[in-house]
């Protein structure tokens, strides 16, 4: 039983399902009403005490006394208003928009009225809850006008407060900021206080879409230092706000402690919508901060708020709805007895179809809910795993620049092989020629001439490029090949190898030590390298190579 209400809950807010389910309510309560037969007429105002309905009879007795008086069409309008505003705490939008057009029938042409703008801006009020923009403004917008003809600032101060708000569900952030600083200016010139909480308020949330978080935050604060003590569900509001506002500016303790603030006070006022919020925001908050347990914890109980909060709209709505039921069925009760006789038959088919009904509408809420969860289960999974790959691009970014690490570490080693080789060379050659030197009687010239020989024989091998180009690949492996393609003709040795001294920003003279020419040589060389290549004139040949 109590899954059934579950799904009944969930489907309640769809406005469709909830339009059928409200038809086989009613038809359900007929059939019960016809088959009870008179056992169960006991008076409103002993049935429904302690119930949303004892204010909907005394509305319905103001109703008929203001009736009673149809030269005052004001008072009829009024009584009108005020059911309607009932309807529409209950979310029942239909009835709500009913009574309202009703007063505005009783006040006929007369629509220079204060009366009139609270219509008015209630019936935009219904629109804007069923985000019908274009009909909601249609009547803030008239009404604007209205309080300018009447000079009435606090309509016009509500009516611009309402645009603002239509226009930030939309998203036009510029237009709905305009309209809420005006309301603003006008609330604080009235002395208004709370007014200028409210509309602090929406600014600061226009703000927080817009994510400027500071500015949120600045009006969020004007509101609460309006709305602090208060004891009403506005201030637990603000403060869920303000700790919104931290969680994504990432001050998690003091978010956490707003919220906190937050739902204690929504413990205090018994408030299921505030619970539920702020339970939700300290489970964000919690696993933004990786605690993962809390977090869970928090949403389970958000749930449980949520789920509580459905059931018990749903049971107004049901208990007004039923209100109406009996009310409408007291005026038609005697017809509908003495025809009860022939329509029982019908009556039993009809209650087979409602049974029917309601057993689809279940099993496809049931499908319904079972699809919507494993949606939800399938985004988790998908972040779970964007999350995994971010980890894995992280440890494939850390391997490389240790792998950087290592190449330049062995480029260091092997250079400094290269140096001592040098050396090695050099000390040798040095030690000969002071041999040469000490031996008087020595063939001078045949032993220079061994050295000439043995340094000629040491410039000629190649193993030293053969190790430079190695190394140099491993470096900048595309810079060969890139260089290569670049030219229509093919690049000789010489010309690459002076393409990758350049490479390592060398200038003329150290490329001419290296490669055992003149440095008037290397400027020749240059510059054929240059007409083969599609560089620009302006360019310096050493920046184009540095950029392949």
């Amino acid at each position: 039983m109590v899954r059934i209400i579950g799904v009944l809950d969930s489907l309640y807010q769809n406005a469709s399902m909830r339009k059928a389910l409200r038809i086989v309510y009613v038809v359900v309560l007929c059939f019960l009403g016809h088959s009870l037969g008179h056992a169960q007429h006991t008076p409103p105002s002993v049935a429904n005490e302690g119930r949303p309905d004892v204010t909907f009879f005394a509305l319905q007795e103001q109703l008929e006394a203001s009736r009673k008086h149809p030269d005052v069409p004001i008072k009829i309008a009024e009584a009108h208003l005020q059911l309607g505003e009932y309807y529409h705490s209950f979310g029942l939008y239909t009835e709500a928009m009913a009574e309202y057009n009703k007063a505005l029938e009783e006040l006929g042409t007369g629509f220079n009225d204060e009366l009139f703008i609270v219509l008015n801006n209630n019936i935009g009020k219904v629109y804007l809850s069923l985000n019908n923009f274009e009909l909601a403004e249609q009547h803030f917008e008239e009404t604007r006008k209205s309080s300018i003809q009447l000079n009435d600032a606090k309509g016009l101060a509500i009516s611009l407060g309402l645009l603002g708000a239509s226009h930030e569900k939309q998203g036009e952030y510029e237009e709905a900021l305009k309209d809420q600083e005006e309301s603003l200016s006008l609330f604080e010139k009235l002395g208004d206080q709370h007014g200028v909480a409210m509309t602090n308020e929406n600014i600061g949330s226009i703000y927080e879409d817009l994510e400027k978080f500071d500015l949120a935050h600045k009006f969020f604060a004007r509101a609460y230092e309006y709305l602090k003590g208060s004891g009403k569900a506005e201030e637990v509001n603000v403060l869920n706000n303000l700790g919104d506002v931290f969680r994504k500016t990432a001050d998690y303790p003091s978010a956490l402690e707003k919220t906190g603030r937050a739902l204690a006070a929504a413990k205090e006022l018994n408030d299921l919508h505030q619970l539920e919020s702020a339970h939700k925001d300290l489970s964000k908050t919690y696993a933004l901060m990786g605690d993962y347990e809390k977090a869970h914890a928090h949403l389970l109980q958000a749930e449980e708020f949520n789920s509580a909060m459905l059931r018990s709209q749903n049971t107004d709505q049901l208990n007004v709805l039923q209100t109406i039921y009996e009310t409408n069925k007291k005026e038609a009760e005697i017809q509908l007895l003495k025809e009860q006789n022939k329509v029982s038959v019908a009556n039993q088919n009809l209650l087979w179809v409602a049974l029917f009904a309601i057993v689809a509408i279940l099993t496809i809420g049931y499908n319904f809910l079972g699809r919507k969860r494993k949606a939800k289960l399938k985004i988790q999974e998908y972040k779970q795993r964007m999350l995994k790959a971010e980890l894995e691009k992280k440890a494939i970014e850390e391997k490389n620049l240790q792998d950087e690490v290592q190449l330049k570490a062995a480029s260091l080693s092997r250079y400094s092989l290269h140096l001592s080789q040098k050396n090695k060379i050099l000390l040798d050659l040095a030690n000969t020629l002071r041999n040469i030197a000490a031996r008087k009687n020595m063939d001078t010239s045949r032993k220079i001439k061994e050295l000439v020989k043995e340094i000629d024989f040491n410039l000629q091998q190649e193993q030293e490029w053969d190790e430079f180009m190695v190394f140099f690949k491993e470096i900048h492996p595309e810079f060969i090949k890139k260089l290569s393609s670049l030219s229509e003709n093919s690049l000789s040795p010489a010309e690459l190898r002076l393409g990758m001294l350049l490479r390592l920003n060398l200038s003329s003279k150290e490329i001419a030590s290296i490669l055992r020419v003149t440095p008037d040589s290397v400027r020749v060389a240059r510059h054929r390298l240059r007409k083969k290549l599609p560089i620009d004139q302006k360019e310096e040949l050493v920046n184009f190579m540095i950029d392949l």
